[in-house]
């Protein structure tokens, strides 16, 4: 067995949440030594054509990563692998959310742009503030660079990620990010959609964000920002009360950002190789996947 191949304990984990058969009746190469493979150059950030030929040709990895990443078939096995993970940790459940940036190699520029993408005559400035940054590559002081999104468990676990251009901001991702949490039961029921506390640092403070954890009924440990409590010190009584900050739990934010280094371990995770966005979120899902593993639903 190579270093980063499956355990025994791990593939008996993860067989049963793989598809059965190719949708074109075709068969299949073998699974584990495919998924091997993917797992294989996650890690490395090797090119697909220099996979060991242990893992057979690189030219089927690479579809059958291109393939699951587009049809969501890694995020299914994802949902499958942290399945009742809040239900374990109880009414308590807390996550943590924060995004870390990630530079673009050469290799994840020049992806095509289809058709539909080319402004018509007179769109101007507003059909490219709407197709910048697609496939999620974007311009930063630190050049072309990709913005992971992520909310974590309080075993350091990924529960929801997006990806973004690495200029946008945090601030309004988060009720997106928020909305992507779905773990799915392990019997019968919907899926768990609201933890019990949100933590998170002060660029995801903001009146809409606070509004919408209040809403749902998740309480929010987010320190205010400075200019902010100013604001509000200077409106008097009309400013309100500022909001309640829980400085014990706050302590617990270190989960996401260990979460993060866990994710950066991969080396195709920590430099984008991907040209298109959904293959990048595919190698995301991949390396979440080896992280249930290895810290699997008790």
């Amino acid at each position: 067995m190579k270093r980063h191949d499956l355990t025994d304990e791990e593939w008996q984990r993860l067989e049963p949440l793989l598809p059965a058969q190719n949708v074109h009746g075709a068969r299949w190469s073998d699974h584990r030594t495919v998924i091997n493979g993917v797992f294989f150059r996650a890690r490395t950030s090797c090119t697909w054509r220099d996979l060991p030929r242990c893992y057979g040709n690189g030219k089927t990895v690479y579809n059958r990563h291109r393939r699951w990443s587009l049809d969501g078939t890694w995020e299914q096995i994802l949902d499958g692998l942290r399945a009742g993970c809040d239900e374990a940790e109880g009414e308590d459940w807390t996550v943590s959310a924060d995004s870390t940036i990630v530079r673009a190699h050469q290799h994840a520029a020049g992806a095509r742009r289809s058709s539909r993408g080319h402004p018509s005559k007179g769109a101007g400035k507003d059909h490219e503030r709407v197709t910048k940054g697609r496939e999620a590559p974007g311009r930063s002081r630190g050049g072309l660079t990709t913005k992971i999104h992520l909310v974590a468990d309080r075993r350091c676990r990924p529960i929801a990620r997006l990806t973004s251009p690495g200029q946008h901001a945090d601030c309004p991702k988060f009720i997106a990010l928020m909305e992507s949490i779905r773990i799915r039961r392990r019997g019968v029921g919907r899926p768990g959609t609201k933890p019990a506390r949100v933590l998170a640092d002060k660029a995801y403070s903001s009146r809409a964000n606070r509004h919408y954890l209040r809403r749902r009924g998740i309480k929010a440990v987010i320190p205010i920002k400075k200019d902010q409590a100013a604001h509000r010190a200077n409106q008097g009584s009309k400013g309100g009360r500022p909001p309640v900050f829980d400085r014990q739990a706050y302590k617990e934010r270190n989960t996401v950002e260990r979460c993060v280094n866990k994710l950066r371990q991969f080396r195709a995770v920590a430099t984008r190789y991907d040209k298109r966005e959904a293959i990048y979120q595919g190698t995301i899902d991949v390396a979440s996947i080896r992280i249930w593993l290895r810290h699997p639903v008790t």
